[in-house]
């Protein structure tokens, strides 16, 4: 049973590359991939964020290196491209922002930031390296989207527009390099406790009452998403391309 599992589930002598990897899904997502055997390079803005995720991923004997970036701007995700190196094997696209105001009171500024950060950055990094995976013939790109990828919700604005375009990026890169070895699909998350929430949580009752949305009776952890990125990144997800996986405890149901 032990090598069944590894055949399908290890990721020893693979690379990963994940944005957003200091907290929250981006971290879990890490630390599993880390786990499940592959080497590491997670990105984020705060490098002492990035400092604290590296030492709790080695504590679990995963190797783990960090690139301090800020993917909203061109020149930094150019940077990253150029510190991880082209032999990346899985990328993941976890890094967000999201700006939480009325439709009318957004600006121009908000949309440029947003795009960047949830459209432009996935965009970029998938074109860099998407076409390197078909090449060697073997490659995994998890985009990770929103409920505001299929359905508005909570003042939606232009991140929902983008984590929707997010969707179909994922669509257009498995229509491209699916046939050459390369798998790419969405996750899309419940309501989840992280920092990119933490203005939705600071609502009175509003935790509370999307608990009680799920079907399963609670709101998402981050560890909730580690036996998905390990599945996705893994062969086991071999005729698997294109899709949105819902690991949103039955949220987008009703």
């Amino acid at each position: 049973m032990a090598d069944y599992l590894r055949e399908l589930f290890s990721l020893h002598g693979r690379r990963a590359l994940v944005t957003g990897g200091s907290s929250g899904i981006g971290y879990a997502t890490a630390e599993a991939i880390g786990r499940a055997g592959a080497e590491v390079v997670i990105v984020a803005r705060t490098q002492s964020a990035l400092d604290q995720a590296v030492t709790r991923m080695r504590e679990h004997g995963v190797t783990a290196s960090a690139i301090a970036a800020d993917l909203g701007v061109r020149a930094d995700v150019e940077r990253v491209v150029a510190t991880a190196g082209d032999d990346i094997d899985i990328l993941v696209n976890d890094a967000g922002n999201n700006i939480r105001k009325p439709m009318a009171e957004l600006t121009q500024d908000d949309y440029d930031r947003t795009l960047a950060v949830n459209f432009t950055a996935p965009y970029l990094l998938g074109q860099h390296y998407g076409p390197k995976m078909a090449a060697r013939g073997w490659g995994r790109i998890i985009n990770v989207g929103s409920q505001q990828s299929i359905s508005a919700f909570g003042d939606s604005g232009i991140y929902g527009a983008f984590k929707a375009a997010l969707a179909g990026l994922t669509r257009s890169q498995a229509e491209a390099w699916s046939a050459h070895g390369v798998r790419v699909n969405t996750i899309i998350p419940g309501f989840v406790l992280t920092p990119l929430t933490a203005e939705a949580q600071a609502i009175p009752g509003r935790v509370e009452a999307l608990a009680a949305r799920h079907m399963v009776g609670r709101n998402g952890l981050p560890q909730d998403f580690a036996g998905a990125a390990v599945f996705l990144a893994s062969e086991a997800c071999s005729f698997i391309t294109g899709q949105m996986l819902f690991v949103d405890g039955g949220f987008s149901v009703h």
